[in-house]
């Protein structure tokens, strides 16, 4: 009795992956096991870099928190030691928003702090 494979859904299972890679250069689009692996690499980053991507966040609503604070002649950690004491329930991610977009609004959360 001959050998029984199932051609239909293993041809399947590589189109599906093939398409996946179709943006890809010269071999990375549309040879299997290069394209297999291109795809498995760039799954291992995206896994990684959506963890970077929160602490690279977080460092640049820091830095602009910084900068939008050194003119009231506070540093960030000051700034944010003084937030924590009166107890301000704002973020750093709403903080850096308000020194960009509302400065007379984050200029307001400064006096009320100091």
């Amino acid at each position: 009795m001959p050998k029984s494979v199932n051609s239909v859904a293993s041809r399947a299972r590589r189109k599906k992956l093939l398409k996946l890679t179709r943006g890809n250069f010269l071999a990375r689009k549309n040879v299997w096991t290069v394209a297999k692996n291109t795809w498995e690499k760039g799954q291992q980053y995206a896994y990684r870099d959506r963890r970077t991507k929160k602490r690279n966040f977080r460092a640049l609503w820091i830095q602009r928190i910084n900068a939008a604070v050194r003119p009231f002649d506070l540093s960030y950690s000051e700034f944010m030691g003084k937030i924590g004491k009166k107890g301000v329930a704002l973020n750093r991610k709403t903080l850096a928003d308000l020194a960009m977009n509302h400065p007379a609004t984050f200029e307001a959360v400064i006096k009320a702090v100091k």
